[in-house]
Formats: C-alpha cells, structure tokens, sequence
C-alpha cells in the first residue's frame, strides 16, 4: 500500500464485525509503529492491549459511571474551554455528520446519549490499545506520542484492519489504570479501537472533509 493511499484512505472506523484480531497482527503493528520519531529518542509511549473480559469490565464501569453522573476526569484536557472559529463550527458539522449517519436527529437527546455509551464499548471492536506515558514527562512526550499513534493506525490499515482513536476512552482514566495495574504516576491519553470495519454499516460510510490548504499553510521567501 503506498502511503499516500493510507493517509487517505484511514478513517475513523465506529462500528466492528464480531471477529477477533490475530496477535500476530497486533504484534506486527506495535513493532512497525515503534519506529516513530520522538526527541532525544525517548520513546515515551506504552501501549496497553486489551480485550476480552477486561475489555468488557472496563467498559461496563465506565458506562456505569456515566449513567451515574459520575463527572469524567480525564489526565489531560482535550478540547479547549472556550471555543473560537472555525474550530467552533468544525467540531459541530462533524458531530451532525455522525448521527446523520446513524439516523438520530439532532433534538432526539435520549438517543444521542445512548449513542455515546457506544464509545466505552471502543464501537464493537473486539482489542483496545490505551496509550499512556509517565507523567514527569513534559509537553513534547505528547507530541511524540501523537507520532507514534497516526503510525500505529496506518500500519493497522496496512494489516487489514480498522482503528478508531477516542479520547472518550480516557475519560475515567482511575478506572483503566485500576484495572490493568497502571501506575497513578501516568498519563492516559487514548484508546484506540482495533479490528475489523462492518462496512455494511452506514456510520462506517461518511467522511470528514479537510481544509483547503490556504487555510492552514503560509509560505515566506
């Protein structure tokens, strides 16, 4: 596959068929993705692989929690608090994008709720790979670990297989690092749902459109 092809062709992949990944894939991924940059070659990332029961247990905790309005208390903050253009109106066309593909409306609130609990559950997908680091480690370990995710969710398109980055799932990182024995001292930055896409699915079929490049690139000679 060349490259240009699998920056293209990677999606974020939101419904699964009920089949198990091969540990030899996973392993092949892991290995190839460890070849990311990262400075002073620190190599900051850890790499959790979860599925079966933990998988399910953790998941229904999480659920739990939310249906509890137990308020979610990730490691870090992902979004900004205040919200300016165009980012504002990107993460809203996004989100219309999503359900209009699930066929929810967007007045429909109990539905969307449910809909939501779908991402504890990594959208079916049968392996989690939570990605974390130690956290006396400063700024520039989130950005080699950013690397080291988009090489990890194109080598899995290389397997065959389809990924799925969530935040969502680091949204009550107690209840991971309890689970999997990770230490508090740590930085949970995501799950990423791995195996393989149900592309009968509607929700797998839309796609996000991207910036023309006169919105994000200046050039200076």
């Amino acid at each position: 596959m060349k490259i240009a092809d699998a920056i293209r062709n990677r999606h974020s992949c939101r419904a699964f068929l009920a089949r198990g990944v091969e540990a030899d894939k996973i392993e092949r991924i892991l290995r190839l993705a460890a070849h990311a940059p990262s400075g002073g070659n620190l190599q900051p990332w850890r790499v959790a692989v979860v599925s079966g029961r933990t998988k399910q247990e953790i998941a229904e905790e999480m659920v739990a929690h939310f249906r509890a309005g137990v308020r979610a208390e990730p490691d870090y903050r992902y979004y900004p608090e205040h919200w300016t253009e165009p980012y504002k109106s990107r993460r809203f066309a996004c989100g219309m994008q999503l359900y209009s593909a699930l066929g929810i409306e967007r007045e429909d609130k109990a539905r969307r709720r449910e809909q939501w609990l779908d991402n504890y559950h990594a959208f079916g997908a049968p392996v989690v790979l939570y990605l974390y680091m130690e956290s006396h480690l400063a700024a520039g370990a989130y950005v080699d670990l950013g690397i080291f995710l988009q090489s990890l969710l194109l080598a899995a398109l290389e397997e065959g297989l389809a990924t799925c980055p969530q935040q969502a799932l680091a949204e009550y990182p107690r209840i991971v690092k309890h689970r999997l024995g990770i230490g508090d001292d740590t930085v949970l930055l995501c799950g990423v749902a791995l195996g393989y896409e149900d592309t009968s699915a509607p929700v797998n079929r839309y796609r996000t459109p991207r910036a023309e490049l006169d919105e994000f690139v200046r050039y200076f000679s």
